[in-house]
C-alpha cells in the first residue's frame, strides 16, 4: 500500500495532512485500515472473493447458489503480516501432504512451533521444508514421501518458520475428446 507521502502524490495533493484526511476517510469506509504500526492496508471492500456457498466433493447433490460475505484470502491465510512470506516449493518431498512443486507456501516465523508442524528449517547447514518430529527427545525432519529418508540433524537444527497454507493456481489446459 502507498505511504502518505505516496497517496498524496497519486491524488495530486500538495500536503501529506490532504493524503492523511483522505485515508482516514477510506478507513472509515472500510476501503482501508492500518496495521499495528500505522502503515496503510486494503481493507474488506476492497479486496475479498464472494463465497457463494458449499460444494461437494463426493458424490453430486442438488444446491443452490447462497451469496454470501466477501472473503479476503489475505486475511484468510495471513496471522501476522510483518513475519509472514511466500515461498516457491521446488521439489517433490512433501507431496502426501498435498504441496506440490510450484505450489506457494504460505509461512509464518514464529517460535511457537509444534510436533507435526510443517517448517522451514535449517538443518546441518541446508534448508528444507519438512515436517517436524521428534523420537527419543531429539527432533528431526521427515519428508511426505516415502522416497524420501528422515533427516536427522549431525549439528544443529533451527526451525525458522510454520507453513500455514499452500497456494496454487491451476493453468486452464485445453483439451478436447478425441
Amino acid at each position: 500500500m502507498p505511504s502518505y507521502s505516496e497517496l498524496a502524490t497519486l491524488y495530486g495533493f500538495k500536503s501529506k495532512n490532504a493524503a492523511y484526511s483522505l485515508a482516514n476517510t477510506f478507513i472509515k469506509k472500510n476501503i482501508l485500515k492500518k496495521d499495528l504500526k500505522g502503515f496503510l492496508l486494503p481493507g474488506t471492500q476492497l479486496i475479498g472473493i464472494q463465497i457463494l456457498g458449499t460444494i461437494q466433493a463426493g458424490f453430486p447433490t442438488f444446491t443452490s447458489e447462497d451469496k454470501g460475505a466477501h472473503l479476503s484470502l489475505d486475511e484468510w491465510l495471513v496471522n501476522d503480516h510483518d513475519a509472514t512470506y511466500l515461498l516457491r516449493v521446488s521439489g517433490d518431498s512433501m507431496i502426501d501432504a498435498g504441496i506440490l512443486e510450484g505450489d506457494y507456501v504460505v509461512a509464518e516465523r514464529t517460535q511457537g512451533f509444534s510436533v507435526g508442524d510443517i517448517v522451514i528449517a535449517e538443518i546441518n547447514d541446508e534448508w528444507t521444508m519438512k515436517y517436524l518430529r521428534k523420537k527419543n527427545g531429539k527432533y528431526y525432519l521427515e519428508a511426505a514421501n516415502g522416497s524420501y529418508p528422515d533427516i536427522y540433524p549431525s549439528s544443529e537444527l533451527k526451525i525458522h518458520a510454520v507453513v500455514r497454507s499452500v497456494v496454487r493456481k491451476y493453468e486452464t489446459k485445453k483439451w478436447h475428446k478425441e
